[in-house]
Order: C-alpha cells, then sequence, then structure tokens
C-alpha cells in the first residue's frame, strides 16, 4: 500500500508535528481501491524562513520514487507551525471534472 509509505517517508524526512496523508483517488475517475491521487499535508519546524516552492520541492524529492511509479497527483499542503496554528487545516482539494479539458 502506498499510502502508508508516503506517511512513513514524510515522517523521517520532516520530522513533521503534524502529517496527514489523504487518497482522494474516489474523486477521480479510477478504479476502485486506487492509490493513485493523494493530499498531503506536513507542518514541520524545518519549513520556518523557505519560500513555498522550497517546500513543494523537499517533498516531490522525498517521494521521487512514489512519485515516478504510483502516484498520478499530489497535492501537497506546508506549513510552518505558526502558519498552522493560524489556519488549522489544509484547502479541499477540487472535485475532478472526468478527463482533460482539452478533450472537447
Amino acid at each position: 500500500m502506498i499510502q502508508p509509505q508516503i506517511e512513513t517517508k514524510l515522517m523521517h524526512s520532516f520530522d513533521p508535528v503534524y502529517v496527514d496523508v489523504i487518497n482522494e483517488s474516489y474523486m477521480h475517475n479510477v478504479p476502485e481501491g486506487s492509490e493513485s491521487h493523494f493530499k498531503v499535508v506536513v507542518v514541520s519546524a524545518q519549513f520556518e524562513g523557505q519560500r513555498l516552492i522550497t517546500r513543494h520541492r523537499a517533498v516531490n524529492q522525498c517521494l521521487a520514487n512514489e512519485l515516478a511509479n504510483h502516484i498520478h497527483a499530489l497535492a501537497i499542503h506546508t506549513y510552518t507551525e505558526s502558519e498552522w496554528q493560524q489556519q488549522l487545516n489544509a484547502p479541499a482539494s477540487p472535485k475532478c471534472h472526468g478527463g482533460s479539458t482539452l478533450d472537447k
């Protein structure tokens, strides 16, 4: 299973005070039980002073193998502890529209 693997890698790489890995595959046109679309929320002191792009690159690097071989889509939400205290939840992911807008 990919979800626990993602959680473990994020825990080891970022020593987060909060981490949440959400399988959002059910929101997309994929077979039941798929693990291809995820949202991750990572709250870590390591993100202090880092720009958002730097944080996202770090998550992408941490999960490079999963992104190359298993994950089709990954929504990344990264916060410092103080940012998380103001936010307390990540934005909801948009609903899937069932294919590419270029297919029209």
